[in-house]
């Protein structure tokens, strides 16, 4: 980590969309990017898009930001733990449980930003990507507080709301919100093209509910053979409440059953309805202090019940004490959350405090 007036210094490990527009953005907040990309053409178009100071390995960065294909950040955050032993170290990968698994916690902070871009590789990146996007952070019981609280500060300095999860949760409900939607939509669009070669007016007649809904099947399919083989028993899991699902629907028009139809297609569109949208940042926020010891996953047990509670912590900083094996956190949320998530922590043994930041 960076010491107070020292410029603060990014690696990006892979500067296709996603780390291209990460560097875009820290470069924006005014850290010194470098990266490197197995593809050394792509790192040299980094630099010219403005996403990298320079091309290559920085030894002096504070924070290591991996976005490679999900199977290979393992490896290369066990290789940046290494290299770089004293930065902190985060991925963008959309799966969590084998990878947090694998390279553990201390100075890794597993995460996944849930933003994308209908453009590919670095020519579609974007300093503005990750701007009122959720981007999950899954630490576990011996992830290092300090750690944690460097890749949150990072992901708010790039817009976005940081949501805390296990792994393990994580991975189940990616499954079922992004991998399953894509090899649905993907599905959906062999369907169509396959009756296209009978009926040639088909895809010429496909209007907006068709092109919605298979948009996502026209994303670069070389990232989902990694995806669906390190998430696949939640994939498979999900799949099979879907075929259930559309059994069910299936029995309906079978049936001409209207009433449960309307019964289906209503608890389908209040559902729709109800998804949270992206708010604008409460202007009245306060600042609650947590006590917590120095012990494994007290930071992590913090932070996932506020997810739990849909409570976003803009801010995080932790304060240590002088008087032995304890510290404070010090989170920023909206003062009309504080209620709820004080009690909540009282209910836990969390002896807080707040005040306004009005």
């Amino acid at each position: 980590m960076s010491t107070s007036g020292e410029q603060r210094r990014a690696q990006i490990i892979g500067t296709g969309l996603i780390g291209g527009s990460v560097g875009l953005g820290l470069r924006a907040a005014g850290w010194h990017v470098s990266g490197t990309d197995r593809d050394p053409e792509t790192a040299t178009a980094a630099v010219a898009v403005g996403a990298l100071d320079q091309v290559g390995s920085d030894p002096a960065a504070h924070l290591v930001v991996i976005a490679l294909p999900v199977g290979a950040v393992a490896a290369a955050a066990r290789g940046a733990l290494r290299s770089h032993p004293h930065a902190v170290i985060t991925d963008v990968g959309s799966v969590k449980a084998a990878i947090v698994e694998a390279v553990g916690g201390g100075r890794f902070v597993g995460g996944h930003p849930m933003a994308g871009s209908e453009q590919e590789g670095i020519a579609g990146s974007s300093a503005t990507m990750f701007r009122g996007a959720t981007w999950v952070l899954t630490p576990v019981v011996n992830t290092d507080p300090e750690a944690y609280a460097t890749v949150h500060s990072m992901v708010g300095s790039l817009g976005a709301e940081v949501v805390t999860l296990d792994p393990g949760e994580h991975d189940s409900v990616v499954a079922v919100i992004s991998h399953v939607p894509h090899l649905t939509a993907a599905t959906l669009m062999r369907l169509a093209a396959g009756r296209a070669d009978r009926h040639g007016a088909l895809l010429r007649l496909a209007a907006g509910g068709f092109r919605d809904m298979t948009r996502i099947a026209s994303g670069h399919p070389g990232i989902w053979p990694d995806i669906c083989a390190e998430n696949r028993d939640a994939i498979v899991s999900a799949l099979d409440e879907l075929i259930d699902e559309l059994g069910a629907v299936r029995s309906t028009v079978a049936s001409s059953d209207r009433a449960r139809m309307l019964g289906q297609l209503d608890a389908a569109r209040q559902a729709r309805l109800n998804l949270p949208t992206t708010a604008p940042r409460a202007e009245a926020l306060v600042e609650l202090r947590v006590p917590v010891s120095d012990e494994p996953g007290r930071l992590a047990a913090v932070t996932t019940l506020a997810t739990q509670l849909a409570v976003n912590i803009y801010d995080i900083e932790l304060a240590h004490s002088a008087e032995g094996p304890r510290g404070v956190m010090i989170l920023v949320i909206a003062a009309e959350a504080a209620a709820a998530f004080v009690e909540a922590l009282d209910a836990l043994g969390y002896r807080s405090s707040t005040r306004s930041l009005g």
